[in-house]
C-alpha cells in the first residue's frame, strides 16, 4: 500500500475549516461559523456549559465546561461586532444568562481565589463590550443584575500576578461600557501592575521580576493583544494608556514579525501551544485598535501573515475531533504537548485570531492586497536581547536561538518548551513522552546528560545565573549561558548564527566539567520519520529520491518529507562524537507523529573537561529545489571563528 492510499481514508469526515480558502472577510466568517457550529451539540441544556472532551485538568468539571461555552465568544463577538451574523447567537445569549443566575441549575458558581471562571470572564467581558446588542440590551434587570455580580464576584479575589491581571480588567471594562456596577479602583490598581511588567522596547514579561518569561502570551495570546483591545475600547476614558499601548504594539511588531516565515508558519516555542492560530492574534488586533503601522509593516503585509497562518492551519487536518471539535494538540491530538491547565475546551482560546471581523471591511486591513512577509528572500541575523533570542532567517530557514527563558513553576516538558538551543517555524519542537530511556526524553535541539548509564536523561531547563547577548567577529550576536544539571556538572554554552557562506548551518559551542562519568547526546531539529512511497520507517539515505538516514563516526544526517537536517562535530581534535539517528518516541513531535532525530553521542569520564563544537545544519522542504541542493550545503561544513577556537585551545578563557 503507498503512502498516499494509506492517509486517504479518514477516521471522519473531512471539516469544513480544512477546505476554506481563506482570502477574504467572508471566507473568514465562515471559518468562524464552521468551528462554532459542531459545539452545539455539546451544549448544556441551558446552554450555559459547553462539554468537548472527557479528558480532566488541574480545575474542575464545571470550569472546563464554561471553558467551552466563553472561549468561542473570542471569535462569535467581533463577528456580530462587525455585522455579520451567526444563526447559533441565541445559544450563548441563553447560556450568560443561566450561568449567571445563583438560582439556575447551570449556575457557573460565583468566583474563588485563583479560580479558573477568572480567565473566561474575560472573553465574557470583551463581548458585553463590543457585542451588547446581542448580549446586554435584551437582558432584563434582573438577568443584567446577574451578570453584573458574577463579573463582579472576583474583584475581590486574589490572583496570580501575571497576564492574568487582564482577564479582571475586561470583566470591569464590560461592565461599564454597559452602565453596569464595576470597580474602577480594581481596574485602574490592575494596570498599574500590569505595566510593572513592561520591560522596553515593547516587551512585557509574562508576571514580575525574578524570572524571564516571554512566549506567545507577552504577545497573541495576552498581554500586547489585550493592550490593544484594552486601548480601542478605553480610548475616550483614559487616552493616555490607550496611546502608550499603541506605541509599545509599533515597537513589538518590529520584532514579533520574525516569529513568523514567509510561508504562514509560526516558529514553536513556549506553552499552550494548542491555542494554535491565536498565536497570530496580536496581528488582528492592530487592525481592531486601529494602529498606525511602523515601517517596513503595511496593512497588505500585516493580514498577508495573519491570512497565511490560518491558511497553513488548513492543511493540518487532523486538528479537529470527529465530532468536530477542535482537540488538544498542535497538529494532531496530543496530551503530551499539553499544559495540566488545558481543558478539553481549552483550545478555543484559538478564537482570540478573529479580532479583525469587529472592523469594517473597508478597513485596509480588509481592502488591501494581501501582501508577501515583509522581509520574505532577506538574510536576518536579529538579536533579541529581552526575551534572548537571536531571530533568523537564512537559507530559507526561518528560526531562532534561544537562552535564558524558563516557566516559573513545574510546566510539564518546560526543558522542551524553553530550553532548547533552537526553535523553528519549518522543524517544530518535541517534547518528552516519558522518563525512561533516550528515545522517550527526545534530545532534539537540546543537549541530553545522563549519569546513570543512560537510564535518565537531563536536558537544559533553568540556567546558572543570567544568560547574555554579546558580540563576536564583525558585530555577530553570540548567546551565552551556563546550566549546571547536578552541581558537580557545569556547561557553557555559545550559540551563534549562521555565516554567509554556510547559511543552512548554526554553531552551538559547549565546555562541560564534569565530577562524574556521562553520556552525553546531542540532537538536530526532528523530522518526519517515514518513507513517502509506502510510509514505513525510514532507511538508509538514498540520495536518488533524498530520503532516508546516514551516520558516521562524527556527524548523523535525514532527509525526508520535511526537508534536510544533520548535525556534525567540528572539534575532531579533542575526540569524535559518534553519530546516530535516533527514532524518537512517538508522538514526542508537535508537527509530525512520527519522527526521527539526527543525534551525536559521547561518553566523558569525571574530572574531565570537554569541548564540543557542534554544527547543525537544516534546510526545510518549503525551499524550492531543496532536493538537489541539501548535499552541496551538508558537505561544506562550517569554519569555526578563531575565538571560538581560541577558546578550546585555552589560548583566551
Amino acid at each position: 500500500m503507498t503512502a498516499a492510499a494509506a492517509t486517504a481514508n479518514r477516521s471522519s469526515p473531512p471539516h469544513p475549516f480544512s477546505s476554506n480558502p481563506l482570502l477574504t472577510r467572508s471566507d473568514v466568517v465562515a471559518a468562524v461559523t464552521s468551528l462554532l457550529d459542531p459545539l452545539a451539540s455539546g451544549s448544556s441544556p441551558l446552554h450555559a456549559l459547553t462539554k468537548v472532551g472527557t479528558s480532566g485538568t488541574r480545575f474542575d468539571e464545571t470550569a472546563a465546561q464554561i471553558e467551552g461555552y466563553a472561549r468561542p465568544l473570542w471569535g462569535l463577538a467581533p463577528l456580530l461586532a462587525g455585522g455579520s451574523q451567526y444563526a447559533g447567537t441565541d445559544r450563548y445569549v441563553q447560556g450568560l444568562i443561566a450561568g449567571t443566575d445563583p438560582e439556575s441549575d447551570e449556575f457557573w458558581g460565583y468566583m474563588e481565589d485563583q479560580d479558573q471562571r477568572m480567565v473566561e470572564a474575560c472573553p465574557i467581558g470583551y463581548t458585553l463590550a463590543i457585542a451588547h446588542k446581542e448580549f446586554w440590551d435584551p437582558l432584563s434587570e434582573r438577568q443584567r443584575g446577574s451578570v453584573e455580580r458574577w463579573l463582579g464576584s472576583m474583584n475581590d479575589k486574589d490572583m496570580p500576578n501575571t497576564n492574568w491581571l487582564w482577564f479582571r480588567v475586561f470583566a470591569n471594562l464590560g461592565l461599564a461600557r454597559n452602565g453596569a456596577r464595576w470597580s474602577k479602583e480594581r481596574l485602574e490598581a490592575d494596570i498599574h501592575q500590569l505595566n510593572t511588567f513592561y520591560r522596553g522596547d515593547g516587551w512585557s514579561n509574562d508576571g514580575p521580576e525574578g524570572y524571564r518569561q516571554m512566549d506567545y502570551y507577552s504577545g497573541s495570546f495576552a498581554i500586547q493583544y489585550l493592550q490593544l483591545l484594552y486601548a480601542k475600547l478605553a480610548a475616550d476614558t483614559d487616552p493616555e494608556q490607550a496611546e502608550e499601548y499603541k506605541e509599545r504594539a509599533r515597537k513589538y511588531a518590529q520584532d514579533f514579525v520574525h516569529y513568523f516565515d514567509p510561508q504562514g508558519r509560526a516558529i514553536t516555542f513556549g506553552r499552550s501551544l494548542t491555542y494554535r492560530w491565536a498565536m497570530v492574534a496580536f496581528w488582528g488586533s492592530l487592525a481592531f485598535a486601529d494602529v498606525e503601522l511602523p515601517a517596513p509593516l503595511t496593512w497588505g503585509a500585516v493580514r498577508g501573515i495573519w491570512l497565511r497562518n490560518l491558511r497553513w492551519w488548513t492543511t493540518q487536518r487532523d486538528i479537529f475531533q470527529p465530532n468536530g471539535m477542535l482537540s488538544i494538540g498542535y497538529s494532531y491530538p496530543n496530551y503530551y504537548l499539553a499544559e495540566n491547565y488545558n481543558s478539553p475546551g481549552s483550545p478555543y482560546w484559538c478564537m482570540l485570531a478573529f479580532a479583525p471581523l469587529a472592523v469594517p471591511e473597508t478597513h485596509p486591513f480588509w481592502s488591501a492586497p494581501e501582501e508577501p512577509h515583509p522581509y520574505a528572500g532577506q538574510r536576518i541575523i536579529k538579536p533579541l536581547p529581552h526575551p534572548r533570542h537571536i531571530m533568523i532567517q537564512s537559507g530559507g530557514h526561518t528560526f531562532l536561538l534561544s537562552s535564558g527563558q524558563s516557566c516559573h513553576y513545574p510546566l510539564k516538558a518546560t526543558q522542551a518548551k524553553y530550553g532548547k538551543f533552537a526553535y523553528s517555524s519549518a522543524f517544530a519542537y518535541s517534547v518528552s513522552t516519558g522518563s525512561y530511556t533516550l528515545e522517550q526524553f527526545v534530545p532534539e535541539s537540546a543537549l541530553a546528560l545522563s549519569d546513570d548509564a543512560g537510564e535518565t536523561w537531563k536536558m537544559r531547563r533553568a540556567l546558572d545565573g543570567d544568560s547574555e547577548i554579546e558580540c563576536r567577529d564583525g558585530g555577530v550576536p553570540v548567546l551565552v549561558s551556563r546550566m549546571k544539571p547536578w552541581p558537580d556538572v557545569d556547561v557553557l554554552t555559545y550559540l551563534i548564527p549562521p555565516a554567509e557562506d554556510t547559511p543552512n548551518w548554526h554553531l552551538r559551542i559547549h565546555r562541560v566539567r564534569t565530577g562524574r562519568d556521562l553520556q552525553t547526546a546531542e540532537g538536530a531539529f526532528a523530522v518526519y520519520g517515514c518513507k513517502e512511497a509506502d510510509g514505513r520507517n525510514l532507511e538508509a539515505l538514498d540520495e536518488a529520491i533524498s530520503e532516508g538516514g546516514m551516520a558516521d563516526r562524527d556527524s548523523a544526517f535525514v532527509a525526508s518529507r520535511s526537508g534536510a537536517v544533520g548535525i556534525a562535530e567540528l572539534n575532531l581534535n579533542l575526540g569524535k562524537r559518534e553519530g546516530s539517528v535516533l527514532a524518537a518516541d512517538a508522538n514526542s513531535n508537535l508537527v509530525e507523529a512520527r519522527s526521527v532525530v539526527p543525534t551525536v553521542h559521547k561518553e566523558i569520564r569525571a574530572g574531565e573537561t570537554k569541548w564540543f563544537a557542534t554544527a547543525v545544519y537544516a534546510l526545510p522542504a518549503s525551499v524550492e529545489g531543496w532536493k538537489e541542493r541539501w548535499r552541496a550545503g551538508w558537505e561544506k561544513r562550517p569554519v569555526l571563528p578563531q575565538w571560538v577556537q581560541d577558546k578550546i585551545s585555552g589560548r583566551w578563557d
